[in-house]
């Protein structure tokens, strides 16, 4: 087996490992969601780019020449050091609105935005499955004011619906609301928390589509 072969039977194992699969990863480093799985089940591309090699390996907490790369003499990962392991969570290029509505046709990573892995177990959230989105709009305010990143637990989703602010598509629509559960099995109404936009009140869960939970929010100090 030559290098290129072991390090896709080895990034193959370390996803089956840690319960990932291959959409996830392939979006941790910004590509499509098909781009790990045909790097490891058809060996294209031949071998990882250094930047994505070197996300990967730092999420996994190994060292490069393991996922492909040239055997360094520099130390380990954080990690295996006994340091925090910092978990790279894709910045989508998107915004949940929090007024008018917007539409998400450009879902794909824009980026990486990194946390402790500790942190994010102490929230209760699989890094795997988080995404950081940008706030559009005021309607979330003063609980969430515009251009604030929130993070978007995935695994949070109607299955586990309750009292809390989630991201939801509705009529095609991805926006950020409060979610408040009715008095009905089932049914919950969509809530704005600034006055003077809409609510959707008892509504038909069939016209709601959960993307996740808001689990953190960060902004940027003006």
């Amino acid at each position: 087996m030559d290098q290129s072969q072991d390090a896709r039977a080895t990034l193959d194992r370390l996803i089956a490992e840690r319960g990932d699969n291959y959409a996830d990863l392939s979006r941790l480093i910004g590509r499509n969601a098909a781009y790990i799985q045909q790097f490891i089940k058809r060996g294209t591309p031949r071998k990882l780019d250094e930047d994505d090699r070197r996300v990967l390996a730092r999420y996994f907490g190994v060292s490069e020449d393991m996922l492909g790369g040239v055997a360094s003499l520099a130390p380990p990962p954080a990690r295996n050091r006994g340091l925090p392991a910092v978990v790279s969570v894709p910045r989508l290029a998107l915004g949940a609105s929090a007024g008018g509505g917007t539409l998400d046709e450009d879902e794909r990573a824009a980026g990486v935005m990194a946390f402790d892995a500790h942190w994010l177990r102490h929230l209760g959230v699989r890094p795997q499955r988080v995404s950081i989105i940008r706030v559009d709009g005021e309607s979330m305010a003063p609980t969430l004011s515009d251009g604030d990143d929130i993070m978007v637990d995935h695994d949070d989703d109607a299955d586990r619906l309750r009292d809390g602010v989630y991201v939801l598509r509705l009529d095609g629509v991805l926006m950020v609301k409060r979610i408040a559960m009715g008095p009905l099995r089932g049914r919950f109404s969509v809530l704005s928390d600034n006055a003077h936009y809409p609510d959707w009140t008892d509504i038909d869960p069939a016209l709601v589509d959960i993307v996740g939970r808001v689990v953190w929010t960060g902004r940027r100090l003006h």
